[in-house]
């Protein structure tokens, strides 16, 4: 007997989506992206179900999953990693590119570059009080880059 596909299943198609996301510099600390990386992704709104993958392509910053409403969080955060790893420690080496960079890949290395983010329904499945945030973690550190891999059933 030949077995036929459920409704459901023939009613969904799988997909996969990548592209890259240009972020313009900030200043150094955390900033919210939620918005500017669900704009930059329309393909969002046809995923019933699926996972996000966002990868940071820079060593001196960082993703995280975090408070979104209060911005004293990001503050608090930003001022916990500068006393957990100051610039001016004597035993870094990795200083051409100035007191600030050594601190930065410390930092990015704790916290990470890359997040897997759950889809619902068309929209990414954050709690209530869930951001993403970039951390800017040089003075300076210029605009960054974002690669968005999305997969899915739509």
């Amino acid at each position: 007997m030949l077995a036929l596909p459920s409704p459901c299943y023939a009613e969904t198609r799988k997909m996969w989506h990548q592209q890259e996301i240009r972020l313009p510099g900030v200043a150094r600390g955390f900033h919210l992206i939620t918005e500017r990386v669900e704009a930059a992704l329309p393909e969002l709104a046809r995923c019933r179900v699926g996972l996000l993958h966002l990868q940071l392509q820079h060593t001196s910053a960082s993703l995280t999953l975090n408070e979104n409403a209060d911005p004293d969080v990001r503050h608090d955060l930003d001022a916990f990693l500068r006393r957990l790893v100051p610039g001016d420690l004597p035993y870094f080496r990795h200083v051409l590119e100035g007191p600030d960079d050594m601190p930065a890949h410390v930092i990015a290395s704790l916290l990470g570059t890359q997040l897997t983010l759950a889809v619902r329904d068309g929209r990414l499945a954050l709690g209530t009080w869930q951001g993403l945030w970039l951390g800017e973690h040089r003075d300076h550190g210029g605009p960054r880059r974002l690669i968005a891999t999305l997969q899915g059933e739509g």
